[in-house]
């Protein structure tokens, strides 16, 4: 197959676009490396992607700069070359910068995301696969989240763009027959992660000696999921298109299937991992302290996160393997080689 990886210079699209070139796929990866966090990693994952593309001596893998804003330029791209599949990872992330930011999330989570869709109706591409997030229950506090229950009340900007996401994909899948799968990702970390999530912020200023902010006073609960289980069952949903539900009742519809070639999926670790047990496995990683300054819990922040992840289970036979230990030994031993 010849797959698409939008996002492919970001932390989790650097990992599928290396996955499916080591499984033997043709990969077209896709990104615009803009300055939203250091672009010099960002240039290091593909320099790191064209090693191992050369190592592999198959020809299949292909870099194309480019903003899925632009819809002249998704339109070239897909004019000159077939694509089978695409797996679209390109979005502004971060929750807090929602705040200061709105019209970011617009331009690539809206306007981009509308690209790729028309992008994919018209070069009959067989199946889309696209990053959505768990924050998009927002203010439901039903746990285990589960994709069978509504999830109509974002509380950040940043969520409401996703949420859209989901039901524009629906509406291609109900009017083209397009087949869609979302996914919804829980607290991703691992080696190559982005400068703005937690653990890459607390590993660097513990070994700063400089405090890290535990917010709600570390009384969060997050559902951490490490990278690599992420792609396993991100690669796995994508070799599998949705098929429309027969038993889809209108009168009592699930939120996560539809009578169209649309699915929702929870993507995560399903085992919740108190903050404070998290920087205690950081501070046994790095062999040191942390100075801990404890605050309030912000505006758009949700104090618990757990993911209902049967039915992907169910239905790709995902298992997430990486224990929470194991995960932050493995990002900070990337973390020291990266940074010296």
């Amino acid at each position: 197959m010849k797959i698409l990886v939008t996002g492919a210079a970001g932390f989790i699209g650097y990992h599928v676009v290396k996955r499916l070139l080591e499984r033997g796929d043709e990969v077209v990866a896709v990104d615009s490396i803009n300055d939203y966090y250091d672009p010099d990693l960002k240039r290091s994952r593909l320099q790191n992607l064209l090693e191992s593309s050369q190592r592999l001596k198959n020809g299949r893998y292909e870099f194309v700069k480019l903003n899925i804003a632009d819809s002249a330029a998704i339109k070239d791209l897909f004019a000159r070359t077939k694509i089978d599949h695409i797996i679209h990872l390109a979005a502004q992330a971060g929750v807090r910068y929602s705040l200061e930011n709105p019209q970011a999330y617009v331009e690539s989570n809206l306007v981009g995301f509308t690209n790729i869709l028309e992008a994919s109706r018209y070069g009959n591409v067989a199946h889309l696969s696209y990053a959505s997030t768990s924050s998009v229950y927002g203010a439901n506090t039903n746990i285990p989240y589960s994709e069978h229950r509504p999830a109509d009340h974002p509380l950040q900007f940043y969520a409401a763009t996703k949420r859209a996401n989901e039901l524009m994909a629906h509406s291609y899948s109900h009017l083209f027959g397009l087949p869609t799968s979302g996914l919804r990702f829980f607290t991703v970390y691992g080696p190559w992660g982005r400068p703005d999530m937690a653990l890459f912020l607390f590993t660097k200023n513990i070994l700063a000696g400089k405090p890290i902010k535990l917010f709600n006073n570390g009384n969060h609960t997050r559902d951490f999921t490490f990278v690599d289980d992420i792609v396993e069952g991100l690669i796995r949903t994508s070799d599998r298109p949705p098929i429309p539900n027969a038993e889809w009742r209108s009168d009592d519809p699930d939120p996560a299937t539809s009578n169209a070639p649309w699915r929702i999926f929870n993507i995560g670790n399903s085992k919740p991992v108190e903050l404070i047990r998290y920087v205690e496995a950081l501070e046994g990683a790095l062999g040191k302290k942390a100075i801990v300054e404890l605050l309030p819990l912000q505006p758009g922040d949700v104090p618990d996160t757990y993911a209902d992840t049967n039915e992907l289970r169910n239905k790709i036979g995902y298992s997430p393997r990486t224990s929470i230990e194991d995960g932050i030994i493995r990002f900070v031993e990337w973390y020291r080689e990266y940074y010296n």
